[in-house]
């Protein structure tokens, strides 16, 4: 067997079928000849039990020294256990970035991909994924082949978000549109987007190797700490009773008065309005199941408002679903003059209450439905104790009473979004 140089390889001359010349100091580099004329390098190697013959290239655009040097790291490879076979079909078949995050998002939409609880993803979560992966990833990254993604490529996606150039104006749902602003606190969570995509790709062999979102640069965010003041509750208590949107102006006050999520407020469903127990008992949160102790001001309020459909508290105009209330909630902090203000301010501002009231952070959390750790909590405990109802009147009694002093105590009847 001779050393396959240009010139022993173009000396090799064809026959009727095919054939192999195996080089004499590389055991397993050879090359295959065709009737045609045509010679294609190639490597030939065991991998455990099984004979892998890997293709380098034609003679002509490889040189027998450039093969040579492919046909090494083959050996090497094979040597160290792993396939080389299988890594060139991999990297030929290679999902690009976008693809990757195009299967997370079918997966999550069939209720595949869980949450840190252990719960499959929300709709709503699902749709700001949609959102984050449509207006930065796919743009940003989208192109690249999953298994060449490297950590430097997402920290210049994270710089871009956060100098803001995927801003913009997007269509979103019937009718409406997204601004896209970017900044830091943006690029942070699609880079933690990013990481958790990876995870769930590496444990389904998609990918491999480290997420390259470890070790990338962003800006960690501030815990807000925005609370209202007694005099910005009466404010917006004043603008909640002169405003058009009757019934924006109810959930904020549910929200004020009980310290739910908006996405909970304006989700609420008759069915899950407990008078008796004085309490919530709601089907889906942020955390899962969530039963949560509501003070008197709330019960009454929720009481009173007009039954616009059979399931829904907030409906829609048709009455089969819930109203979309963030932008009209958001129109009545900026009419009282609390543009820096939104919803989750006023959930902030009940905790605070409730510490000014000296009750504990377990009591807290319990009002305002942080994540349950213990057995008995999770599964057992089925309405709320005296204690914790009486911590829900009292900080709801203060709360009403902020809002409504000055007012006019007029109600405005309620009609569908």
């Amino acid at each position: 067997m001779p050393r396959l140089t240009k010139r022993t390889v173009e000396a090799i001359k064809p026959c009727a079928d095919r054939f192999f010349v195996w080089d004499d100091k590389l055991p397993g580099f050879g090359v295959r000849c065709y009737p045609t004329g045509r010679k294609v390098f190639i490597a030939q190697v065991r991998v455990r039990r099984a004979q892998r013959r890997v293709t380098i290239g034609d003679f002509g655009p490889f040189t027998a020294e450039q093969a040579r040097e492919r046909a090494q790291d083959v050996i090497k490879a094979a040597s160290e256990g792993r396939d080389p076979q299988r890594e060139k079909r991999a990297i030929r078949e290679a999902r690009t970035v976008a693809e990757l995050c195009a299967q997370y998002m079918e997966a999550a939409r069939a209720g595949l991909v869980m949450t840190r609880f252990k719960r499959p993803k929300r709709p709503s979560t699902i749709a700001i994924d949609e959102g984050r992966i449509a207006r930065h990833i796919v743009p940003l990254i989208g192109s690249i082949p999953a298994h060449d993604l490297q950590r430097a490529d997402v920290q210049r996606m994270a710089d871009a978000i956060a100098q803001g150039k995927t801003a913009g104006t997007f269509r979103g749902k019937p009718r409406g549109r997204a601004v896209v602003t970017g900044g830091t606190g943006t690029a942070a969570r699609v880079v933690e987007l990013l990481g958790g995509i990876w995870s769930w790709a590496e444990k389904r062999d998609l990918v491999q190797g480290a997420s390259p979102t470890r070790g990338v640069e962003t800006a960690r965010g501030e815990a807000g700490d925005r609370v209202l003041s007694a005099e910005e509750l009466r404010t917006l208590g004043r603008a909640l009773e002169q405003s058009a949107s009757p019934m924006a102006a109810a959930a904020l006050r549910l929200i004020a008065l009980t310290g739910l999520r908006r996405e909970e407020a304006c989700g609420l469903r008759w069915s899950e309005f407990d008078a008796a127990g004085c309490c919530l008992r709601l089907a889906e949160t942020k955390t899962g199941r969530s039963m949560r102790p509501i003070g008197q001001a709330a019960r009454e309020l929720l009481a009173g408002l007009p039954r616009l459909s059979s399931d829904w508290v907030f409906p829609n105009r048709s009455g089969t679903g819930r109203a979309e209330l963030k932008s009209a909630i958001a129109d009545l902090f900026n009419g009282a003059g609390l543009s820096d203000a939104r919803s989750h301010d006023l959930r902030r501002t009940f905790g605070s209450l409730a510490a000014d009231e000296g009750y504990s952070d377990a009591t807290i959390g319990e009002l305002l439905g942080h994540a349950r750790r213990g057995v008995t909590q999770r599964h057992y405990i089925r309405r709320p104790d005296a204690a914790l109802v009486a911590a829900a009147d009292r900080v709801a009694a203060r709360i009403e009473q902020a809002m409504s002093r000055g007012g006019s105590g007029e109600v405005v009847p309620l009609r569908r979004q």
